[in-house]
């Protein structure tokens, strides 16, 4: 269906950080396929994880334990810091609406409502779509399910005046992805804490995006001094493969009973395989610490191209600010060249590599980068933009 623009190239193989179109073409990939092969492409172990488990076990329900299913939502629990529960799912979007639900059947009724910040993006069900704080892109959709607000992003007085006694919930990412790579500051979200504790309300964090090491520690809110109630997963937890999961602390997920929520093919044993074989690489790598070196590295090679104004992220999610609303042109320059990266705004290119990028290969992407940003910029000239928020 037309929900995605013309493709541009059709890619066929990859390996680590390259990729190989069906001309024979090799690129760099900088996007890692929205944030999710963390590992690279074809890692060998969470290959050799798919084939064992494709011959051993493949689908039991829900209904039945397995064992990888058992050992991910161990590790994940004990990555976020434990004394909690795990739904699993297939996908970011699926994993949000868990904690939706949670949160009402935790507020109870009348107490429903979820608040979360404009230039946030949190799934496509209608749902998320509704928590999702981009007004144009629920309008096609009409009416959208209720209990939904925004408040300006890092707007504690605007948030303060949202919560009414009909809200279960406040919803943010600790860096927005969709919304142009935005941290959030430690002083805000301490402050959101203390505002959902005041208020009896729940603090649930999306890391769909920024999660298992990609910000330069597991979770991004580590970062930033605070413990959710609810925390989100997906994207980089399969390294491709589709899997999604809910995390709650103990006393909220237990207000679910047998029959509240279900999925049939969420943690499934082939995708939890291939997590507990993610999992196990990401710590045996460290891929925090990686993540948090060659991200600051990148940041500095970035900032010394022409045509780049400002850098802003966390670890290696990064988006490069431009000198004018040429983002479009400037990634397809650089396809053109043979790197991937992604138009998050008119003004900024998203960069999320693999967390076990080298600095040769942030070398190699930065000289594409910089021709194809040259090429664009230099020619017309310095145009104004807005500043790097």
């Amino acid at each position: 269906m037309n929900t995605y623009p013309p493709q541009p190239v059709t890619f066929v193989r990859g390996e680590g950080s390259r990729l190989w179109d069906d001309q024979g073409r090799r690129y760099l990939d900088f996007l890692s396929g929205l944030a999710v092969t963390s590992l690279g492409h074809s890692h060998p172990a969470v290959a050799a994880a798919l084939c064992t488990q494709a011959s051993t076990l493949l689908h039991v329900s829900n209904l039945y334990g397995t064992e990888p299913q058992r050992d991910v939502a161990a590790t994940l629990d004990r990555l976020v810091g434990g004394g909690g529960r795990v739904f699993f799912c297939n996908s970011g979007a699926e994993a949000n609406e868990c904690a939706v639900k949670l949160a009402r059947k935790w507020g109870g009724r009348g107490k429903f409502a979820v608040v979360s910040a404009y230039g946030s993006f949190h799934g496509r069900t209608l749902a998320t779509l509704h928590a999702t704080g981009n007004p144009a892109k629920h309008e096609p959709f009409q009416p959208l399910p209720e209990g939904f607000r925004h408040v300006a992003w890092q707007d504690v007085d605007a948030l303060a005046a949202a919560i009414n006694p009909s809200v279960a919930a406040v919803l943010l990412e600790p860096v927005q992805g969709e919304g142009g790579v935005n941290p959030a500051t430690a002083e805000y979200f301490q402050a959101v804490r203390r505002l959902c504790d005041e208020r009896g309300v729940l603090f649930m964090v999306d890391e769909v995006q920024t999660g298992l090491g990609r910000t330069g520690r597991w979770f991004g809110f580590q970062h930033l001094g605070v413990q959710p109630d609810v925390v989100t997963v997906a994207k980089a937890l399969g390294n491709g493969v589709p899997i999604g999961a809910c995390w709650a602390r103990e006393a909220v997920a237990d207000v679910f009973e047998p029959g509240d929520h279900a999925t049939t093919f969420g943690g499934q044993p082939l995708a939890t395989a291939a997590a507990r074989a993610v999992l196990a690489v990401m710590e045996a790598e460290d891929v925090p610490a990686r993540a948090e070196a060659r991200g600051a590295y990148l940041v500095r090679a970035l900032e010394a191209i022409p045509g780049v104004r400002a850098v802003r992220g966390a670890g290696l999610l990064v988006a490069a600010e431009l000198d004018g609303p040429v983002a479009k042109q400037v990634a397809a320059g650089a396809l053109d060249g043979g790197l991937v990266v992604n138009p998050v705004t008119d003004t900024a290119l998203r960069l999320a590599p693999s967390l076990l990028v080298t600095e040769a290969e942030i070398d190699e992407a930065v000289t594409i980068l910089t021709g194809a940003i040259g090429a664009v910029i230099a020619p017309r000239g310095t145009v104004d933009a807005p500043q790097a928020r």
